[in-house]
């Protein structure tokens, strides 16, 4: 089981940047497919943005792929999250997750596909 703890999150205006990171123990990055997820309050759990155990393949949801940058780094046993162009709508408390699975071409980007969460990382956006 891998251990997950996400850190980066906190208050910025409409227009800022983030860079969320995810730091994970217990097991080698190597063998994981990693997403980030999010959750407004009163909303469902959303997929962000996934990538694959080589970090050759990357997928996101629709509406934030031009403002938004995955990336892994198994040396470190981190992934990261490079938020751009921030929106009010993208306020949310924000998880990283993992799969046990060597996917070299894909991720999904459906929460139930993940085992491993951890706890989030409160983004707030405003003025």
């Amino acid at each position: 089981q891998l251990q997950l703890v996400e850190s980066g999150g906190g208050l910025v205006q409409p227009g800022g940047s983030l860079r969320l990171s995810c730091v994970a123990s217990g097991s080698p990055l190597d063998y994981y497919t990693i997403a980030w997820f999010r959750q407004a309050p009163g909303k469902e759990r959303e997929g962000v943005s996934c990538i694959s155990t080589t970090g050759k393949y990357v997928d996101y949801a629709d509406a934030l792929k031009d403002r938004f940058t995955i990336s892994r780094d198994n040396a470190k046993n981190t992934m990261y999250l490079q938020m751009n162009g921030l929106k009010s709508e993208d306020a949310g408390l924000y998880y990283c997750a993992s799969l046990r699975k060597l996917l070299s071409r894909s991720c999904p980007l459906s929460a139930e596909d993940y085992t491993d969460w951890g706890q989030g990382t409160q983004v707030t956006v405003s003025a």
